[in-house]
C-alpha cells in the first residue's frame, strides 16, 4: 500500500507553500494569485527514514465559483478513501469558516488519521487567536508557518509515525504498473495482454477504477499487472477525474516494481507524463516508455527515431530507458513491450560482483581520475553494491563531499555503458573509506 500524505483546504491558505516545504523543492507555482496553483502536485518525502508520497489538492479546483464548493467536498471525499494520512489546512488570518466547518465534519467521520494545521501562525497575538480552531473538534491540531517553516518539524514526526515502513513484498513476481494519461490506451492494452476483456474498455476519459491485480501467465512470461482496473461510479464529477487518476497513478506507482509509462504518439510526452516519469525515478522504480497509437501517426513526417530523440530530450538527463512504439488497437509489437518490462526487471534486480565492478571501473577511473578539490588528491579505492531493492553502488574513497556533480555523472555512466541497468534509476553513494 503506498503511503500517500494529502493537503486539503480552502484556497489560499497556504497549502503550496507547505507542500514546498515537505518535498524540499519549490515544485508547485506559489503565487499570491488565487487558483495559480495548476502545476501536477505531487511529490516524495523521507523524513525520519520513512517515505512518503505528498499530494497537494490545491492544483486540482476548478475556476468557476458554482462547483467550486461542491469540487472541494468531492476532493475531501476522494482523499478521505485514497489517502493514509490526511493534513487539513486553515488560516489563522481567515478564522473559521462555513466551508472549513462542513470539512472538519467530513473529516472527523473519517477512520484516517487527521492532522489539522493552523498556518500563518507568526506571532503571539496570532498564536492567541489560533485557539479558536479548537472548535473543529481535532484533536491533532498543529499551529504552523508555512512561510518561515516554523512547525513543520513536529507535523513532519507525527505523518511520519502513521506511515508504515515499506513493506518487504513478495517478491517472486515482478509487479509491473500501467500508467499514462486518460484515454492513452490503458486499458487496451491490458485487454490484449490478458486476452479477455478485464475492464469494460469505452471511449470516455477515465472509466477505469478500482485497482485490480492481474496475473499474466503465458508464452513461459509471468507477472502480475497492478492495474487501475474496473469502473468509475457515475456520480464522480469530471473536474474531480484527474485528481483521482492521479491519485491512482501515484498508488499504482508505489506499489509496483516497473511503470509502464504509456504515451500517445500523436501529443508526444506532456508535463502530466513527465510528472509520472520524474516521480517513478526518485522511487527507484525501473521504467519502460511505450509510444500508442504508433498506427495513426503519418510516418512521411514522424520517423521513430525522431520521436525516440525528442521523448529523450525531454526526459534527460535520465535517456538510458527502452522506448517501445506500440499499437493496441491493431495489438502491435506488444510483446515487444512486455519483454522490455521484464528485462528492466532483470536489470534492476542485478547484483554485481564486487571484483567485476573493482575491476572494470578501477581502470575507467585511473584513466579519468576525479578532479582534485582545493589541492586534495581524491582517490577512490574501493566500488561494492550495496544491497536493496533497486541498485546502490558505493565508491569508497578519502574525501567523499569533495566529488562533484558532473564526475558522478561520468560514473553512472560508465556504468551503465559496462552493465546492464536500462530503465533502472541507479543510486550512486560516496563514503569515507
Amino acid at each position: 500500500m503506498g503511503n500517500i500524505v494529502a493537503i486539503i483546504g480552502r484556497p489560499n491558505v497556504g497549502k503550496s507553500t507547505l507542500f514546498n516545504r515537505l518535498i524540499g523543492e519549490r515544485q508547485a507555482i506559489v503565487d499570491d494569485l488565487s487558483g495559480v496553483t495548476r502545476d501536477r502536485l505531487y511529490g516524495s518525502c523521507v523524513w525520519n527514514s520513512k517515505t512518503f508520497t505528498v499530494i497537494d489538492t490545491g492544483g486540482f479546483v476548478p475556476e468557476s465559483e458554482d462547483v467550486f464548493e461542491a469540487a472541494i467536498r468531492s476532493q475531501v471525499r476522494i482523499a478521505i478513501e485514497e489517502a493514509t494520512v490526511l493534513v487539513f489546512m486553515v488560516d489563522v488570518t481567515t478564522g473559521v469558516t462555513d466551508l472549513d466547518e462542513s470539512m472538519a465534519s467530513m473529516l472527523r467521520r473519517s477512520t484516517k488519521p487527521v492532522f489539522l494545521v493552523v498556518n500563518k501562525v507568526d506571532n503571539g497575538q496570532r498564536m492567541m487567536e489560533a485557539n479558536e480552531f479548537w472548535s473543529l473538534g481535532i484533536e491533532n491540531t498543529f499551529f504552523l508557518s508555512s512561510m518561515t517553516g516554523s512547525g513543520t518539524g513536529e507535523l513532519l514526526d507525527a505523518i511520519a509515525e502513521q506511515v508504515a515502513d515499506e513493506e518487504p513484498r513478495d517478491v517472486t513476481l515482478p509487479r509491473i504498473a500501467i500508467l499514462g494519461r486518460p484515454n492513452v490506451g490503458k486499458s487496451s492494452l491490458v485487454n490484449a495482454l490478458l486476452g479477455e476483456e478485464r475492464n469494460i474498455v469505452t471511449d470516455i476519459a477515465g472509466t477505469t477504477r478500482d485497482s485490480i491485480d492481474s496475473h499474466y501467465n503465458k508464452f513461459g512470461k509471468e507477472f502480475l499487472l497492478v492495474d487501475t482496473a474496473g469502473i468509475r461510479k457515475k456520480s464522480r464529477v469530471h473536474q474531480d477525474l484527474e485528481f483521482y487518476s492521479v491519485m491512482r497513478a501515484i498508488k499504482a506507482l508505489e506499489e509496483c516494481d516497473i511503470c509502464i509509462l504509456m504515451i500517445d504518439a500523436q501529443t508526444g510526452i506532456e508535463a502530466q507524463d513527465m510528472a509520472i516519469f520524474r516521480l517513478a525515478q526518485r522511487r527507484h522504480k525501473g521504467i519502460v516508455i511505450l509510444v500508442n497509437k504508433w498506427d495513426l501517426v503519418s510516418k512521411e513526417t514522424n520517423t521513430a527515431r525522431d520521436m525516440e530523440k525528442t521523448i529523450k530530450e525531454k526526459i534527460s538527463p535520465f535517456v538510458d530507458v527502452p522506448i517501445v512504439f506500440i499499437s493496441t488497437l491493431e495489438k502491435q509489437r506488444i510483446f515487444k513491450a512486455v519483454e522490455a518490462a521484464l528485462e528492466v526487471y532483470e536489470n534492476r534486480n542485478r547484483k554485481l560482483k564486487t571484483s567485476e565492478l573493482n575491476e572494470v571501473m578501477q581502470e575507467i577511473i585511473e584513466r579519468n581520475p576525479p578532479p582534485a578539490y582545493r589541492g586534495n588528491y581524491i582517490k577512490i579505492k574501493y566500488i561494492t553494491q550495496m544491497s536493496g531493492a533497486h541498485p546502490v553502488i558505493a565508491f569508497f574513497c578519502n574525501h567523499p563531499k569533495q566529488i562533484q556533480e558532473n564526475y558522478r555523472n561520468f560514473l553512472e555512466n560508465q556504468l551503465r555503458k559496462h552493465f546492464k541497468f536500462t530503465g533502472v534509476p541507479v543510486s550512486i553513494l560516496f563514503r569515507q573509506k
